[in-house]
């Protein structure tokens, strides 16, 4: 079977899927702020782990060893071609320092699938372009079109690297869509993506760092 990516090949499922409102994929996320020893951010470290039915739908044709079961090599091509496909989406993170917008640069090498109780996990990690000093960090998640819908994990979903001391950490839950904003969302077809209402960052899962 054809490899599949796990990002440009949503709307394929869609189509062979049922019709149902969107979001199509649920991504379960945890992340890390980094910080090197001079006291500068240096990126964003995160583990994405993708709801059960489209982990399976994601493996489909692959093989491994044992039987229901994939090591990080069996699945390194899946891995590449995923992360190569992330650059169109902007890796759905944006970022501002201090009221600016700042640049990440694409994934380190060290970006691997994992595979565990049947959901796959995608570990990445995404450098700013150059490091910076940040009183104020801003880190929004989200997917403007709300075809894959992000959330934090329950447990431990953001944890600061190497901060200076002091530095406080906030996260911020996406606030609920209103009655009219779900129904409009709802109607749009299974086998289309939502390009009319391309709202998502209203619903961003932010990520607040305030450093003295």
């Amino acid at each position: 079977m054809k490899r599949r990516i796990l990002i440009a090949a949503l709307l394929s499922l869609a189509f062979a899927a049922p019709a149902v409102a969107h979001p199509h994929v649920w991504v379960t996320m945890n992340s890390e702020v980094l910080y090197a020893p001079d006291g500068t951010v240096t990126g964003v470290r995160h583990a994405w782990s993708f709801d059960d039915m489209f982990s399976a739908f994601a493996t489909q044709g692959y093989e491994g060893k044992v039987k229901g079961e994939f090591t990080r090599e069996e699945l390194a091509p899946l891995a590449k071609v995923n992360v190569e496909s992330l650059k169109d989406f902007d890796y759905f993170t944006y970022a501002t320092v201090d009221g600016n917008k700042i640049r990440m640069n694409e994934p380190l090498p060290d970006y691997y699938l994992s595979f565990e109780n049947q959901v796959l996990t995608l570990h990445f990690t995404l450098p700013l372009e150059k490091p910076v000093k940040a009183k104020q960090l801003n880190v929004d998640i989200y997917d403007a079109t709300i075809f894959v819908n992000f959330e934090f994990g329950k447990k431990d979903p953001v944890k600061l690297t190497s901060a200076p001391a002091g530095c406080k950490l906030e996260t911020v839950l996406p606030r609920e869509m209103t009655f009219a904003e779900g129904k409009a969302l709802s109607e749009i077809p299974a086998d289309q993506p939502n390009v009319s209402m391309a709202f998502g960052a209203k619903f961003a899962n932010k990520i607040l760092v305030n450093c003295p």
